[in-house]
């Protein structure tokens, strides 16, 4: 009978310790399911993590070649709603000189003109973006 209770014993043993390994994997895939996928940042303070993902998603520092591309040329590419043409530094030019220069424009970009929306349709641009932007579009 001992025997009996020996070899029962064993395989009780191994199962048991099976069912814990399993149960510790079980949660940790659950952890690791549940945890959280982002965060949420209120603009003015402070958003751990945020600079690296904003250069991660957008490949880098852009050029202005990129953001001309992307956000600028469906309306500067062909004038549309009156909207200055790439490349066309008269028209630049009057502009820059009825708005008070690149400044001006830059401003004029940054809040929004005419039918074109504040900072056109690149609203995560910075300052210094939409400036080099400009100036590769109107030659200024």
């Amino acid at each position: 009978m001992n025997l009996m209770k020996k070899m029962l014993a064993v395989p009780a043993a191994v199962l048991a310790l099976w069912a814990v390994t399993a149960q510790a994997t079980t949660d940790e895939a659950i952890a690791e399911r549940l945890k959280p996928v982002g965060e949420v940042c209120i603009m003015g303070e402070e958003c751990k993590g945020v600079e690296t993902v904003a250069a991660a998603a957008s490949g880098g520092a852009r050029s202005a070649d990129d953001i001309i591309a992307k956000h600028c040329n469906a309306c500067h590419g062909s004038g549309v709603l009156g909207a200055p043409k790439i490349g066309d530094t008269a028209a630049w030019k009057d502009r820059a000189d009825h708005q008070g220069g690149l400044d001006g424009i830059l401003a004029k970009a940054i809040s929004g003109i005419n039918a074109m929306p504040p900072k056109g349709t690149c609203a995560d641009c910075s300052e210094d973006e939409l400036r080099e932007a400009i100036k590769k579009m109107s030659g200024l």
